[in-house]
């Protein structure tokens, strides 16, 4: 029998080998960081070491607070920045609903390119307030935040011009695209080839935040993971997409390729590693048991929401129609991809369509 194909890497990518061995090499440095002892201070080493390697590889300035991953590093930014209101677009992911559930929600309009700007600068004129954003959509790729906008277009300006701070959620994109310009942004290590359980919240200023915890400069509870810390760095300083075993080409061919056979998403600029794609007729649970009957992993939506059966949140607030959300499946690809996986995919998706 084949190999199985994995293409569902926006809910979590394989482990690099360059990671497995940096957590090896953690573990082996067993001390608390905070501890004063010689044990201690070796792993108080080793554990900046790694914040400083995962700065400089997201080309990143400001402060670096260590998390168990994207969630909390959203409910620490949502929770202790300081503003006084939480401003959230339609399409972020539930974990940003579940930290600020009484949330101001900004729609998306029909284009997808970005959140409503007349409903956000209304939103943003009732007080300083944070608000969240995802660089990419993590059901379709749609591109929301971009790195390199004309300052005085960029939502950055904007928000920053009505007092307000900018959370960019970029765990789909860091470690794969350049950040974008923002206050404070969300990483997650297993999205790209670190492991599971770590991730960083990116703060420009430590001042943006109400401290609280004993650790991380006082502003996250618990002991430091140092083998997770040390995995994520060696992840990044594996390399971004330019180190896939996919080019960029490839990606883009293959999107090509099975939006041809069935209706392929587009919301605006997309990136080349997340689509989402509807069958003709075939729903989205039945096209997840067929695929996978045939050795292919894909899913219907973000991890937390693609067992349900409801309508995906995210493709009902980007105005996809019911039926056409009943029929949509989400293929994402990493940093193990290779080009023999994506053309047996291609065809296996052209022969159910």
């Amino acid at each position: 029998m084949a190999e199985r194909v994995y293409l569902d890497h926006a809910a979590t990518s394989p482990l690099r080998p360059e990671a497995r061995a940096a957590m090896e090499e953690g573990f082996r440095l067993w001390a608390n960081p905070s501890s004063p002892h010689a044990e201690g201070r070796r792993a108080r080493a080793a554990l900046e070491d790694a914040r400083e390697r995962i700065k400089r590889a997201l080309g990143w300035e400001g402060e670096l607070i260590f998390t168990s991953g994207a969630s909390e590093a959203l409910w620490i930014a949502l929770n202790r920045a300081k503003a006084k209101r939480r401003i959230v677009s339609a399409v972020e992911h539930d974990a940003v609903f579940r930290a600020a559930p009484d949330a101001t929600v900004i729609p998306i309009p029909p284009s997808g390119a970005e959140p409503d700007r007349d409903a956000l600068a209304e939103a943003l004129g009732e007080g300083e307030a944070v608000f969240a954003l995802q660089s990419l959509n993590s059901e379709t790729g749609t591109q929301l935040l971009h790195a390199k906008w004309e300052h005085s277009l960029s939502l950055a300006w904007q928000v920053r011009e009505a007092g307000g701070l900018l959370l960019a959620d970029c765990s789909q994109s860091a470690g794969k695209m350049a950040l974008p310009e923002a206050d404070m942004i969300v990483a997650s290590a297993h999205k790209f080839g670190g492991p599971i359980g770590i991730g960083a919240l990116l703060v420009r200023d430590f001042a943006m935040l109400e401290p609280g915890g004993g650790h991380e400069r006082g502003y996250r509870h618990g002991t430091e993971n140092l083998p997770g810390a040390m995995g994520m760095a060696a992840a990044l300083d594996a390399g971004g997409l330019e180190s896939w075993a996919t080019s960029e080409a490839e990606r883009l061919d293959f999107r090509q390729a099975i939006w041809a056979a069935g209706e392929g998403m587009t919301m605006g600029p997309q990136c080349s590693h997340i689509m989402a794609v509807a069958h003709p007729t075939m729903s989205a649970q039945a096209l997840l048991i067929r695929l996978d009957g045939q050795g292919f992993a894909v899913s219907a939506g973000s991890a937390c929401s693609s067992g349900t059966l409801k309508k995906s949140r995210v493709l009902d607030a980007f105005g996809v129609p019911d039926d056409v959300a009943a029929r949509t499946i989400r293929v994402s690809l990493g940093w193990s991809t290779t080009p023999e996986e994506l053309e047996r995919f291609a065809d296996a998706w052209a022969s159910l369509c």
